[in-house]
């Protein structure tokens, strides 16, 4: 059967990031290690919420940027909150609009359900109110887009 999975290119810290994701994503889980010369990890397959991961330590070569990014999408606040926190935590950086680099340079969306229905609000004027809301946001916010189309 054909599927699709995600390659995430570390330097080094492959096997560390794994433990922080799966630490994050309770249900996530490790599917396989092959290593290398000296025994080090050189790939790790896992999946977090049933989505199918490999990271692999290969070397200071490429870097993460924004043309890649893992959507996370939310029940609401309490699950924009977790997420957040936890993907920021040590050392991550916020961006705008739900969008952060975690510690090792990976960007994530954190998105609430609520930001696609009051963007998709039928009357453009809300639609357009929900917009400028989400543009002067850093971390989602899912009182302060429902205010906006109100």
């Amino acid at each position: 059967m054909t599927t699709l999975s995600h390659m995430l290119w570390f330097d080094s810290e492959a096997e560390e990031a794994v433990t922080h994701y799966l630490d994050v994503f309770k249900a996530g889980k490790i599917h396989h290690i092959a290593r290398g010369n000296e025994n080090k990890v050189f790939t790790i397959s896992f999946e977090l919420l049933g989505a199918q991961y490999t990271a692999l330590n290969g070397g200071p070569h490429f870097k993460f940027n924004e043309s890649f990014s893992i959507m996370i999408n939310c029940d609401g606040q309490l699950e924009v909150d977790m997420y957040w926190d936890a993907l920021i935590a040590f050392g991550g950086t916020a961006g705008n609009c739900g969008w952060l680099k975690d510690k090792f340079g990976l960007s994530w969306q954190i998105i609430p359900k609520q930001l696609g229905e009051c963007l998709g609000n039928p009357n453009p004027a809300k639609a357009d109110r929900a917009m400028k809301a989400m543009l002067g946001m850093s971390k989602i916010i899912v009182k302060d887009l429902e205010a906006a189309v109100l």
